[in-house]
């Protein structure tokens, strides 16, 4: 098993937003973590990262064990060399051109010599059809394309496993599919990926696992195929009848 999470609780003030939320993550899943808004989806995936400090909860990635509350920056800094992370506003550098911001990540945080880094972006790059634009600055570019050189500064990390917040909520409907279809072409080859999203479709058809969250509880986890075809609770059996693309 590539990482095992247990037991993970955050609450701000008086609000438990993740009240004892627990999965298992083999390699190669694609894990669509779903639910309604205010469910503690992004809260979660942040915490897992360290971006946010969980309450409390342990996490066993690669046999190294991580207290996700009391971890060490050393600690943090290792798993962060093994994860990528894709914000939904892409978070890029807009006075950096395309090829300096993925190549930033490798010069600066893994310090790798520049000619290396570059030949690296450049790979990562053209695997999210973006080769062409290595000189174009994020605002001479749309949502979709400013998305995928996000996607492509993690992929130059060589992660082990990808984390992604909901990373097409912020695009124009059209530009959405450019996105999920470089997402889809990482699925078939065998990037592991835990996934915050609203993409119904994406769920369905790319993750092979779903954690169904509402309220800060895992309402139902376990293969995708099950859980939108013979959803084991009332409440998922709700959740999937209200989806339009699938009542």
């Amino acid at each position: 098993m590539m990482l095992e999470i247990k037991d993970v609780k955050k609450r701000f003030e008086d609000h438990m937003v993740l009240d004892g939320i627990s999965l298992d993550v083999n390699k190669g899943d694609v894990v669509a973590i779903l639910g309604p808004s205010g469910s503690g989806k992004t809260t979660f995936l942040r915490c897992l990262n360290f971006l946010e400090r969980a309450d409390s909860g342990q996490m066993f990635f690669e046999g190294t064990r991580y207290d996700l509350n009391t971890a060490k920056k050393s600690e943090i800094t290792a798993l962060r060399r093994k994860t990528a992370f894709v914000f939904q506003s892409y978070n890029l550098f807009l006075n950096k051109n395309v090829l300096d911001n993925v190549m930033l990540g490798l010069t600066l945080g893994s310090k790798i010599r520049k000619q290396d880094a570059r030949e690296i972006a450049v790979e990562a790059l053209r695997k999210v059809g973006m080769a062409e634009r290595l000189t174009s600055y994020p605002s001479q570019l749309s949502g979709g394309q400013q998305q995928r050189v996000a996607i492509a500064r993690g992929l130059a990390l060589r992660p082990d496993i990808i984390f992604f917040d909901e990373p097409t909520s912020a695009l124009d409907p059209e530009l959405i599919g450019e996105v999920l279809s470089v997402m889809r072409q990482l699925a078939e080859e065998g990037m592991t990926m835990l996934v915050v999203t609203h993409e119904m479709e994406f769920a369905r058809n790319v993750s092979n696992k779903v954690l169904f969250m509402e309220n800060g509880h895992v309402v139902e986890s376990g293969p995708s195929h099950d859980f939108f075809n013979h959803p084991a609770s009332s409440r998922s059996l709700e959740f999937v009848n209200s989806l339009s693309n699938f009542a």
